[in-house]
């Protein structure tokens, strides 16, 4: 799945390259195959959703997804629970704000330095530049 919505297993995302096919992953599954992914990573108390993808959007995928990672975190001890998306990716900003999360950073220009890692990284989508990471969290 990776492959197919991210153009492979590597993201550039805060000014690394992360192999999101080596992380821990929640996977749901509708019709018995994988229809949504969820990798994150674990630093301390606060764990970081580093892909989340629904192959069947509006269907509730990435809501469990995001429930199931949510209940492992508060388990697990963490204080917080965040994510980094891309500033024209309204839908994910949007979803994310709807399921609790609160934007609470800024990184300027960190898609533009994230194309040395990572060239394939689209310059725009509908009609906005791809530039900058915005930073969600939220207490899990």
């Amino acid at each position: 799945m990776l492959e197919e919505t991210w153009g492979g297993v590597e993201v550039a995302v805060h000014d690394e390259l992360i192999d999101a096919s080596a992380l821990p992953a929640l996977i749901a599954s509708l019709g018995g195959q994988g229809d949504g992914l969820l990798t994150y990573r674990v630093g301390g108390d606060a764990w970081e959703i580093v892909t989340l993808d629904a192959l069947i959007e509006d269907q509730g995928i990435g809501s469990a997804l995001i429930r199931a990672v949510r209940k492992r975190a508060r388990n697990a001890g963490a204080r917080r629970l965040w994510l980094i998306t891309t500033n024209d990716n309204m839908r994910a900003i949007r979803f994310y704000q709807r399921r609790g999360f609160d934007l609470v950073a800024l990184h300027r220009d960190a898609v533009t330095r994230a194309r040395a890692l990572k060239p394939g990284i689209p310059r725009e989508h509908d009609g906005i530049a791809l530039r900058h990471e915005l930073e969600f969290e939220m207490v899990p």
